[in-house]
């Protein structure tokens, strides 16, 4: 279990620079990374708690960091017209 762990970091981090260096988010590289590790991690403890998952590990670490790229940013972004205000 603790390979699967250190194994679904690394594939996260790897995930989380691809993406910031490939145009797919704005973030910055260590805050795609890390929000990609957050969400891997979440992912993880939910297949271990409660089986869920996409079948292998890896795969789980691939869409639940794309998915953590994609929920988070736009949860926190304002809106254009919030930004306008200030």
């Amino acid at each position: 279990m603790f390979m699967i762990l250190m194994g679904t970091v690394v594939i996260a981090g790897i995930v989380g620079y691809i993406s910031e260096k490939s145009g797919f988010t704005n973030n910055g590289i260590i805050q795609s990374i890390i929000i990609c590790v957050g969400g891997a991690f979440l992912a993880y403890f939910v297949r271990i708690m409660f089986g869920i998952g996409f079948g292998s590990p890896g795969m789980n670490a691939i869409v639940s960091s794309l998915g953590a790229l994609i929920i988070v940013p736009t949860h926190w972004r304002g809106s254009v017209r919030d930004r306008r205000r200030r």
